[in-house]
This record gives C-alpha cells, structure tokens and sequence, in this order.
C-alpha cells in the first residue's frame, strides 16, 4: 500500500503523516461516531484536514487496514498475556487494585 500525502506506514505503524498520531487512533475514533471537529479536539496537534485526509485513506484501503488493526490487536494481546504470566503477582495485584476502585467509586 502507498503511502499518501495524509497517512505514511514507516516501521509497521500507518500513522498521520508529518506526526506521531497513529492512523488507528483516529480510526478507532471514527468507529465510536465522533466527528472530525472532535478527534482535532483530541489531537490539537492535527488539523482538520488531515483528519479528513486520514478517514479518506482508511476508507480507501478499509480491507488492508482493517487487517493491519486484527493483526496488532493480536500481537497487543500476546504481548499482555506473556506479560501476565511472567509477573503473575504484579498482574494479580493490579487486578485487586483495579477491582478495589470500582467497589470505592460505586460506594
């Protein structure tokens, strides 16, 4: 895939061209329904028409980036499972942690 005066692919991440925003943060933004105006409010370092320019290119190559998202989806959650089982007493305390804030916020 090519990149484009908006979306650049440089080691194996789409991102803004010109920034360091990742092109799947403004999709996964676009997949929630928030506007173009809102994900510039996000990312203030964006301008509006590289948003614009950033959904353009992901709706024309929807298929390859679609696939480039499940791709590293997985990979984040191979990494988050290695990462839990090899400090399973920080991951454990984390979790209680987590849990421990939920149950002090509903209270």
């Amino acid at each position: 895939m090519q990149d484009s005066s908006y979306v650049q692919y440089h080691n194996d991440v789409y991102r803004v061209a010109g920034t360091r925003v990742a092109l799947d943060s403004i999709v996964r933004r676009f997949w929630e329904g928030d506007t173009p105006e809102s994900i510039v409010q996000s990312f203030p370092v964006l301008t509006l028409e590289q948003v614009y320019g950033a959904i353009a290119y992901y709706l024309r190559h929807q298929d390859s980036i679609d696939s480039y998202l499940k791709q590293a989806e997985s990979a984040e959650a191979a990494i988050i499972d290695q990462l839990r089982h090899q400090n399973q007493a920080l991951h454990e305390r984390l979790v209680r942690l987590k849990s421990e804030r939920i149950e002090a916020h509903e209270s």
